[in-house]
């Protein structure tokens, strides 16, 4: 097939336009959509469903990215790809927006508005923020059956999780205790650990005395930071072994403030005798090292708070006031008593809530819990034994220690949002008739027993005596499609539990609950288990863990094979990201400033094997669109004002200002690391616009490697390798290196080297045919390549070569190429192809052009003006030489090139030391000796002020002490690079003495 007419690139690329045609062509074809086939190989990711209130950040940008890079890889490797998309109710977080929304709009709280309503308007913002994100996403180009989408919430996702519990329940993996648990007493629910933050406050370190009774004047003195705890003090425990206090063990001391005898009690792990007083009070309700003390000595558990923080009963004069007030008054009313020994301000590592930011009370509830120990087992064995593997390696320790701990896990959640636990309650005195003939108790039950299991069709029973009401509790768990017996249970007087599960459990669930489970759908039987998951390090406990857990007691199979776990993107300070500190990118930014393909590549670029990766931040000012980068004092609105250089207007830095501000333009925040993205893709663009005006009389034809010019062998042969080595790193999950692949191919070899080389040729009639062939071919395995990662731009000049060239491809033209470079097969090369002489021969003509392009920029010398070069070598290297003679004099500007072992050092030369040959380049009549000499040591003069200044600074012991860390770095960096400026000014400066 000929080619007839001429396929017109636009000069310059245009990211908007290629993303709104090609999002809408991937979708219109269904290009991303899968179904069960068992003649082919499935792979299969599901996505880490993003919460449905959210909004698509930095860190949603590298993990959808990478996801979406490996799909579109395993696609085009010809697997049947399935990426489950799909959003998390994030019962907490969606709950506490819609109640903060109805608190400013109406002034009235969840108990106002009733359960009902408040989960439907909850419902309704879901409709519309689940748009917003998975629409972001679509932004994003991520390659989701987008038909398969799922909602953990939806009716599919509820059946599993609901089926989960009744097994669990059923199985006695669930069970119903009394904890001490994190408690958010804003939103009024528990939280996890991993739900959590610490952050350091400004507090108090209070000390008291207790008085001991039957001993006049003798006292036990203690310290607290929290002295409204000691309301609920249940001991005081002292060191076994400390001789201060030997006497007073097992007598007891008096809380005035309640009125109540608590004992002396010896604890060598609470307690450490050489710390404080030696003494320490014990509040078993409401700490977790004193729960752990009070198990150890049968101590009474005394809960002081209500779930709003507020004294409860058992605070006595104190009960109903808020916890501030309340210590106030605890302090103050122990002064009065003459028990109070004063206050020392202290720096305290206060836990917060994740969702409300408040401080974190431990407090005694009695929650839902799945018992760990086998369950977590499992988990653990599936690792070990290489099941489940973690990418890197390393990762794996954090999930093994983790469920080395085998913590009961807390699923309940005091909110409305959710799964709500199919667990209904009554309390009864004894069983009525109509319970032990539904339930088939009557033969079970013994005058003695204090608790049982029982069950039937779609029910369990678990129940227990109160030992202290001597009633029984009787909780009742319904299996999903049994309303009928709800309906029965509830006639019999048993009511709902009022709670939802936490929001991790139905997550636990998503890689088979997405599929079908529990029926048995083909989707179940052909993707499951999945190939990988992508997710970060802060997840492994909270997600990662539970989904193995529950794939394997669901399902029986591990969930995934692989994790690989990237890194996290902080700013250039080594800050996590956040628009609240004013460091946040937002990658809606970053697509409409440089577009989603170098938002994209700089994502792949940035996954490293290390554990973070740094980006610096800059302020966009309104006003030029000059990036003024971000500095420390910019951050967490401590600057109202800054001043652009360029413009020299004034604006007002990005940060979590609370409105807008009425003198000053807030700045958007973006990275110049995103501008070798962008570069990128421009750069391919260029090389697919020169190709497409030199396509004249193109005919499409296989090639014979062995008929081919050495600078097409070579190509070849770079291009093999390179597929050979992006192909393993994107098995071994290394990303980064990917990209460095294909970059340094496509930039460097094809498009500075290749296709400069290949000019003189499309001039010439015998040769123009042969070169486009290469040329082509070359470029469609580049789009292919680089596809995954660049979708747009790799689909833009795909569909302009197929209107000029749609037969094309190595070794042998396909007689059409795809309709799609996403559906494009992967390339792969035969192996003869690699030519690692070739390769070696050219590296080093490319070694030998690229020092002489040095020497010519050193020297300034013009780029019009023929350089004289001579290389000492062997004879093996020098007829390597002569055969590239044409394109060192075309690429280095050579005029005149000698080389052999017996070749001369012009009187007049700059020196290029390599391993294998020592050149010099003639530089004689081409410059003013003098004048470059006085220009360069005036140059040498320059940076050894400078150096000497910054050394002089780095010396000063105050500074390195008191500058950020960043900021001496910065400096040190800089003294390391003047020092190699200086060295080289000098070797120029002797070669220039000794000419």
């Amino acid at each position: 097939m000929a080619w007839t007419m001429a396929t017109e690139l636009a000069k310059q690329y245009d990211p908007k336009e290629a993303q709104q045609r090609w999002l809408h062509f991937w979708d219109e074809h269904k290009f991303f959509h899968s179904e069960p086939d068992p003649s082919r190989t499935p792979f299969t990711i599901v996505i880490p469903p993003p919460n449905v209130t959210g909004a698509l950040h930095m860190g949603h940008a590298l993990n959808n990215t990478l996801q979406d890079v490996l799909i579109r890889w395993r696609r085009a490797q010809g697997y049947n790809a399935l990426w489950m998309p799909g959003t998390d109710h994030a019962g907490i977080a969606t709950q506490a927006m819609v109640e903060r929304r109805i608190a400013e709009d109406e002034k009235k709280t969840r108990h106002d508005v009733g359960r009902e309503e408040l989960v439907r308007r909850i419902w309704q913002w879901k409709e519309q923020y689940e748009k917003r994100i998975l629409g972001q996403l679509r932004e994003l180009g991520c390659s989701c059956d987008w038909e398969r989408t799922r909602f953990t919430l939806d009716p599919m996702c509820a059946r599993a999780v609901r089926q989960t519990f009744f097994q669990m329940f059923k199985d006695g993996l669930i069970f119903r205790g009394k904890r001490l648990v994190n408690w958010d007493t804003q939103l009024q629910t528990s939280v996890a650990n991993d739900e959590t933050f610490t952050e350091t406050v400004k507090g108090g370190f209070w000390t008291f005395r207790y008085p001991v009774k039957d001993q006049p004047g003798e006292f036990i003195k203690f310290s607290t930071t929290r002295p409204e705890t000691m309301l609920g003090d249940a001991a005081v425990a002292v060191h076994p072994s400390d001789e201060r206090y030997q006497h007073l063990i097992g007598k007891t001391v008096s809380i005035p403030l309640v009125g109540r005898e608590i004992p002396i009690i010896a604890d060598g792990l609470l307690v450490k005798k050489e710390l404080g007083t030696g003494a320490v009070k014990v509040t078993p309700a409401h700490d977790y090292n004193d729960y752990a003390c009070g198990q150890r000595h049968n101590l009474p558990l005394i809960n002081i708070l209500n779930p709003d923080g507020t004294i409860n009963e058992n605070g006595g004069p104190y009960g109903g006031l808020d916890r501030a007030t309340a210590r106030q008054r605890v302090v103050e009313d122990m002064e009065k008593l003459g028990l109070f020994d004063g206050r020392e301000d202290r720096d305290i590592e206060m836990a917060h809530s994740d969702r409300s930011k408040t401080p974190i009370e431990p407090l005694l509830s009695d929650q839902w819990f799945v018992r760990m120990s086998e369950l977590g087992q499992s988990a653990v064995d599936a690792v070990k034994d290489g099941r489940v593997k973690f990418f890197p390696e390393r990762y794996a320790s954090s999930y093994l220690d983790w469920l080395g701990e085998k913590r009961d896990w807390c699923i309940s959640r005091q909110l409305w949002w959710g799964h709500r636990i199919p667990v209904w309650t009554r309390r009864s005195q004894a069983w009525t008739e109509t319970e032990l003939r539904e339930f088939g108790l009557r033969s079970a039950i013994k005058s003695s027993d204090t608790s049982l299991l029982a069950g039937g069709e779609g029910f369990a029973l678990q129940a227990h005596k109160d030992p202290e009401s001597g009633e029984w509790i009787s909780f009742l768990c319904v299996a999903p499609g049994h309303e009928e017996l709800e309906k029965r249970f509830e006639a019999l007087g048993y009511i709902q539990d009022p709670d939802v599960l936490d929001t991790w459990f139905s997550s636990a669930l998503w890689p088979h609950s997405t599929l079908g489970w529990p029926e048995k759908t083909p989707e179940l039987a052909y993707y499951y288990p999945t190939n990988v998951l992508v997710t970060s390090r802060d997840i492994i406990t909270l997600w990662v863990a539970r989904m193995v857990i529950t794939g394997l007691y669901n399902v029986g199979k591990v969930p995934f094979h692989h994790v690989y776990i990237h890194s996290k993107i902080l700013d250039g300070f080594g800050e996590g990201m956040s628009k609240s500190k004013g460091n946040g990118i937002d990658p809606l930014d970053i697509i409409d400033r440089y577009g989603t393909d170098a938002l994209r590549y700089v994502m792949v670029e940035l996954a490293t094997d290390t554990q973070d990766s740094r980006m610096p931040v800059s302020n966009v000012c309104p006003h030029c669109d000059t990036l003024v980068p971000v500095k420390h004092e910019h951050m967490s609105m401590r600057t109202r004002k800054v001043t652009c250089p360029s413009c020299k207007k004034p604006f007002r830095p990005g940060g979590p200002w609370p409105a807008p501000d009425a003198e000053l333009q807030t700045a958007k925040q973006a990275s110049e690391r995103f501008d070798k993205g962008r570069h990128f893709a421009n750069k391919l663009w260029n090389a697919a616009r020169f190709l497409l005006m030199n396509l004249e009389g193109y005919r499409a034809d296989a090639i014979a490697l062995n008929e081919l010019p050495i600078e097409d062998r070579w190509i070849l042969s770079r291009l093999a390798t390179t597929t050979a080595a992006v192909t393993r790193s994107l098995e071994e999950y290394k990303f980064s290196e990917a990209i460095r692949h294909i970059y340094d191919f496509t930039w460097s070899e094809f498009c500075d080297w290749y296709v400069e080389m290949s000019k003189g040729r499309l001039r010439e009639e015998a040769g123009r045919a042969g070169v486009q062939r290469v040329l082509l071919g070359v470029l469609d395995a580049i789009l292919r390549l680089v596809q995954p990662v660049m979708p747009f731009v790799a689909e833009s000049i795909w569909q302009a070569l197929n209107e000029a060239a749609p037969k094309r491809g190595l070794p042998i033209p396909a007689e059409k190429a795809t309709a799609s470079v996403v559906i494009a097969p992967w390339p792969s090369f035969p192996n003869p192809w690699q030519d690692l002489a070739a390769e070696a021969r050219f590296a080093r003509m490319q070694a030998l052009v690229g020092e002489v392009r040095k020497v010519r920029n050193l020297y300034a010398v013009d780029a019009k003006t023929p350089l004289i070069v001579s290389v000492r070598c062997s004879d093996v290297v020098a007829k390597d030489f002569r055969a590239l003679q044409a394109f060192i004099s075309m690429l280095g500007g050579v005029g005149e090139l000698q080389c052999g072992p017996d070749a001369a050092k012009p009187r007049q030369a700059a020196t290029i030391v390599l391993a294998e040959f020592e050149a010099y380049v003639g530089l004689e009549g081409l410059i003013d000796v003098a004048a470059e000499v006085s220009r360069l040591e005036k140059q040498r003069d320059e940076k050894t002020k400078h150096l000497q200044r910054l050394r002089a600074k780095l010396g000063t012991e105050s500074f390195v002490k008191n500058a950020p860390t960043d900021i001496v770095q910065q400096l040190r960096d800089q003294v390391a690079d003047l020092q190699k400026q200086i060295q080289t000014i000098e070797k120029t400066l002797q070669e220039l003495h000794g000419s």
